[in-house]
């Protein structure tokens, strides 16, 4: 058969496998919805993650980062200067344009002061809202994961994207940054993110922060390195809600200071370390906008 009949049939093969997800996925919300007759159940939170494309138009965002969505979400590419977007299967790598743009600027002044290419992973949903594992907030397009792996990276296949794996930065009784791995580059890079424009917050680990502590206190970005779980090979960043978004809710502003106090000890209490444990209720209710936004077309 010839080369150009072979790749005819191999387009319209991907075609139809794509018209087929599109589908599912449709049919799969519309069920979804058929039983989530007010906003806040269980199968209205599931159905975020089927929709497969944004809405079109410009981005609007609605409500606050752990209860909340996002109309005219934009991706971040795959590819591009200083990253690699992993875990692509998820299809988190959706954003407002505001992140994004912020993505691609942290990539490339970290490649200009000789860092290797950045692996980039969730942002938030093509319409944002909540996730059905993996993060309690990315709901509104201004939350993204970036690994704190710092060794070259070669240019990986999607599927190798897929088996990414960052050891912890941390050590294992979580007292402290683990000294084999922490390095002053991780720190450097830390504070290129959170010296970014319309930075919020850098969640890291207590360990990481405690560490960042010892070497730069004082320093005006540190306000915005906040300690979180879960944090110790990834920095998560939140940006403020852009200007221009009245319906966008930002929490609190960080308290004044570099957050190196005796607020920290806190995290090595036995209440940090084995937090209670709260029976599951119902899912509050997302802006009313929220549901517009999910079953655009």
């Amino acid at each position: 058969m010839p080369c150009g009949a072979r790749s005819a049939r191999a387009a319209r093969r991907r075609r139809h496998h794509l018209r087929a997800a599109l589908l599912s996925r449709a049919v799969a919300l519309a069920v979804l919805l058929a039983f989530a007759p007010a906003s806040g159940t269980r199968a209205e939170w599931a159905a975020w993650a089927t929709v497969a494309k944004p809405t079109a138009g410009p981005a609007r965002v609605f409500g606050r980062t752990g209860l909340g969505c996002i109309a005219g979400a934009v991706a971040l590419p795959p590819d591009g200067p200083g990253w690699q977007a992993v875990r692509l299967s998820r299809n988190r790598n959706w954003g407002h344009p505001m992140l994004v743009g912020t993505l691609r600027d942290l990539a490339a002044r970290a490649k200009a002061q000789g860092f290797p290419a950045l692996w980039i992973g969730d942002l938030g949903q093509p319409r944002g809202g909540p996730m059905p594992y993996g993060h309690s907030s990315h709901q509104v397009g201004l939350d993204a994961d970036v690994w704190l792996e710092l060794s070259p990276k070669p240019s990986l296949t999607v599927a190798a994207r897929e088996e990414v794996v960052v050891p912890s930065l941390v050590l294992p009784d979580e007292s402290d940054v683990a000294p084999a791995r922490w390095t002053p580059r991780h720190a450097a890079l830390i504070r290129l993110a959170a010296e970014l424009p319309g930075v919020d917050r850098i969640f890291v680990h207590h360990a990481i922060k405690r560490q960042l502590c010892r070497t730069d206190a004082g320093a005006a970005w540190l306000r915005h390195v906040r300690p979180w779980r879960g944090h110790d090979s990834h920095m998560h960043i939140r940006l403020r809600c852009p200007t221009d978004q009245p319906d966008c809710h930002d929490q609190p502003p960080p308290p004044a200071g570099d957050g190196c106090d005796s607020s920290l000890d806190w995290w090595l209490t036995a209440e940090a370390r084995h937090p209670a444990q709260r029976a599951p209720g119902p899912p509050p209710p997302l802006p009313v906008a929220c549901r517009t936004v999910l079953e655009a077309r």
